[in-house]
């Protein structure tokens, strides 16, 4: 029985033992291999004092040992905290700090650029993945944490016995992803989370030990990491691919003959922008499209490159880790949809008083069932926000808590859903979900801006173009948008600088003082439609 989510990579190891399980660059591990180095890692966790409950970040792009450490973490009943590899200092020293994480394991290179960033963080120990040489006990501590090599880490003598199955319900993973409000936050997943979403993808995708997997997006992106646990229940085999140029992905389906990818849109119009030989296209099973709509114009290239594979159009939100896709027998008929809900969970399409929503009238998606999350780390307000119980529970029964999606849709007579907006300010663009308020944040921090207001206008692809309004601090002084820009490149990850700063004296505000985004993103989006997209105005 699966309770954890390491229980996934400890059966396919006693049935697919010899099959190859990862491939980072040019090594490749069986399951064997990769069940014994996560014992190993377990057990070097554990030496460092590693308990039930803590939690363990892991800042690395996507290599053995990335996956090595999150399933190790696991084995230990810790909770691993994946970082996205593009954030820079500040948003990596707030999953440190925020999440309480004990131990780092990263690179030589990225923790030169984080430790004199963590201040006030609970972390105890740094793991240095491209460190061979063993370190001391005592060496190498600095400010109070003590640096360790991944060679002294994964020497120890595996875990004389798997874990006990405990709870499922326990914390497996914390994945960090934008709210509308601040920075980065907690979204707690449970190992049931992880286990059945493992299970439900890889029944309707089809999966077997035959599959290879090519893994293009983020593994601490819900729809990234799930591309593992989805294998590891099968036995497929992932590629875990760190790309420069959207080519390079098609040079890794030709050498390793991928059966199975998912991309986010953006990526994709990229990918129908290249040449694509025969030998990257015919072991191709399937597509998969996430973290936004795909234009259609995209989809029609896609099928014309690759028309032996069926195409999946997917839905998901990191609190529900997947929610639903479109039956590639559909997509002929009604593209546009997301589709049903996957196996094992339920879609309810509700108004704001609770009650269902008749066909073709919009309501919001509420999605619920086993894969529904616990809530936000360390934070029970935002969590009673979002994770609501079902409507009409009675009185004596234990509430089901349901989350509340914040995505209005619309359900038509046969019960296939369509994506209509968002309710509050959130940008989604190139797969992320964006707080336009960290954006803001980070632009006050620059000292160059009087008021400022992140926005999202939509563009197709993308889903939003990132857009800056600012004032300068007085009337006349103008504004240095390229010095602005530099600080934000500096500061934030790349998807989140904006496309466009647009320069106004005074930014709308309503009745009650506050910001009026509305107005203001008709504004910017009329004004950017007059002059195309071009440079700052």
């Amino acid at each position: 029985m699966r309770t954890r989510v390491h229980h996934l990579l400890e059966e396919a190891a006693a049935r697919h033992g010899a099959r190859a399980a990862l491939t980072a660059g040019a090594v490749t591990r069986t399951y064997d291999e990769v069940w014994g180095d996560v014992r190993s890692v377990g057990a070097g966790l554990d030496r460092l004092g590693v308990v039930r409950g803590d939690r363990v970040a892991v800042f690395l792009d996507k290599r053995i040992e990335t996956v090595v450490s999150m399933l190790g973490a696991s084995l230990t009943e810790a909770a691993f905290v994946p970082v996205n590899p593009v954030f820079k200092p500040r948003q990596v020293a707030h999953v440190v700090r925020d999440s309480g994480s004990v131990v780092l394991v990263t690179t030589e290179r990225r923790w030169a650029t984080l430790a004199g960033e963590l201040e006030g963080a609970d972390l105890r120990h740094v793991i240095l993945v491209d460190r061979d040489t063993s370190l001391g006990p005592t060496e190498g501590v600095a400010g109070g944490v003590c640096l360790h090599s991944w060679a002294r880490l994964s020497d120890a003598d595996p875990l004389p016995t798997p874990s006990p199955r405990l709870p499922d319900l326990d914390r497996a993973a914390i994945l960090y992803t934008s709210g509308s409000t601040g920075s980065p936050k907690g979204v707690v997943l449970s190992h049931r989370n992880l286990v059945v979403g493992a299970e439900s993808v890889s029944s309707y995708l089809g999966n077997t030990s035959d599959d290879v997997i090519l893994s293009a997006l983020p593994l601490s992106f819900d729809a990234g990491l799930s591309q593992v646990t989805t294998a590891m229940a099968v036995g497929a085999h992932v590629v875990l691919a760190n790309y420069l140029v959207a080519r390079d992905l098609i040079a890794l389906c030709a050498r390793h003959q991928v059966t199975g990818l998912t991309c986010v849109p953006p990526l994709w119009i990229q990918l129908t922008d290249q040449e694509w030989p025969d030998e990257a296209t015919r072991s191709l099973r399937y597509f998969a499209n996430t973290g936004g709509r795909m234009p259609a114009t995209t989809l029609k290239r896609l099928r014309e490159t690759f028309p032996d594979a069926a195409p999946f159009l997917m839905y998901g939100l990191t609190e529900a880790f997947r929610s639903t896709y479109l039956d590639p027998a559909q997509v002929d008929q009604r593209g546009d949809s997301i589709g049903k809900a996957i196996p094992n969970a339920e879609i309810l399409v509700l108004r704001p008083d609770g009650t269902s929503c008749d066909p073709g009238e919009e309501g919001e998606l509420v999605h619920r069932g086993p894969l529904v999350a616990l809530g936000y780390w360390n934070d029970p307000e935002r969590s009673a926000q979002r994770f609501r119980p079902l409507p009409g529970t009675p009185g004596w029964q234990a509430a089901e808590l349901a989350v509340w999606s914040g995505d209005t849709v619309v359900a038509d007579e046969e019960g296939y859903l369509y994506f209509v907006g968002r309710t509050d300010d959130m940008i989604k663009t190139s797969g992320y979900r964006v707080s336009p308020t960290e954006i803001e944040e980070a632009a006050y921090d620059t000292g160059l801006v009087r008021d400022a207001v992140a926005l999202g206008i939509p563009e197709d692809g993308l889903g939003h173009r990132v857009v800056l309004a600012a004032a300068p601090h007085a009337r006349g002084d103008g504004l240095d948008v390229a010095a602005l820009l530099r600080v934000l490149r500096r500061e934030l990850p790349l998807y989140m600088v904006p496309a466009e700063v647009v320069v106004r004296e005074e930014l709308p505000r309503s009745p009650n003082g506050k910001f009026d985004r509305v107005a203001l993103a008709a504004e910017v989006a009329r004004d950017l439609a007059d002059r195309g997209t071009g440079g700052a105005s």
